[in-house]
């Protein structure tokens, strides 16, 4: 699980890109993380995976602080960020052998598990090819399926499904759901409401650093008193705020 304490993070002394977050996500469901642009939620993913060091407050993977143990924290989690663009020059196989390397995948596990992500996201002609020639969508497949390599509890994805195409997009969704079906952690970032809504067991919504609400679909339902979509309600929800 994942478990943000009162955690505060500013750029500057005027205002506060995070303001007193407080979130936890548990074990075996796929948590949604909304917000509109600049309303912090890339400052919270970066502060969860160790990126940006929060300037008060404790964020915890599976009970390891990620700032007192950092090490120990990451080797619990894959992180997906904003942007593929990386080690462009490697080959695509080069880089996911890099990255069971950083895991000490072992040489067969790697193998079965590279087989498999590479035919779930239709790469397997693309591997031999350097990474600066994919499309922004191969690029944005082979950084997942290099943080699914070593099977990590925790995913944690921001944006993930950014330039994938339809069929990718739905394989994505998915190993999500197996993902948390088998127990473990899904805490992902997204602009597309309607996704978050039929996939996600919880989501919270952020604003202005602030967190407006967490939980559940139906209690943010009734939190609203509306049986609306949750696009009608997270714009009503932000723009009042």
């Amino acid at each position: 699980m994942i478990e943000l304490i009162n955690v505060n993070k500013s750029y500057n002394s005027t205002a506060k890109a995070v303001d007193n977050l407080n979130l936890e996500i548990e074990d075996g469901e796929i948590f949604g993380f909304l917000g509109p642009n600049g309303a912090g939620k890339t400052t919270t993913i970066k502060m969860i995976t160790g990126i940006l060091k929060p300037d008060s407050g404790n964020i915890t993977i599976n009970g390891i602080d990620i700032q007192s143990h950092p090490l120990e924290a990451k080797e619990q989690f894959g992180f997906v960020p904003d942007s593929p663009d990386m080690f462009l020059r490697l080959k695509g196989i080069e880089y996911l052998n890099f990255m069971a390397d950083i895991y000490n995948v072992s040489k067969g596990m790697r193998k079965a598990r590279i087989e498999s992500l590479s035919e779930r996201f239709e790469m397997q002609t693309a591997l031999g090819d350097q990474i600066q020639s994919y499309s922004h969508g191969m690029r944005q497949k082979i950084v997942i399926m290099g943080v699914m390599l070593h099977d990590p509890a925790v995913w944690i994805l921001d944006e993930p499904m950014t330039g994938l195409d339809p069929k990718s997009s739905y394989s994505l969704k998915q190993l999500m759901r197996e993902h948390a079906d088998s127990g473990k952690t899904v805490f992902f970032s997204t602009h597309v409401l309607e996704v978050a809504e039929r996939l996600c067991d919880k989501v919270a919504i952020i604003n202005k650093g602030k967190i407006l609400f967490s939980g559940c679909l139906d209690e943010l339902k009734n939190h609203a008193s509306k049986n609306e979509s949750l696009e009608k309600i997270f714009l009503e929800m932000t723009e009042n705020e």
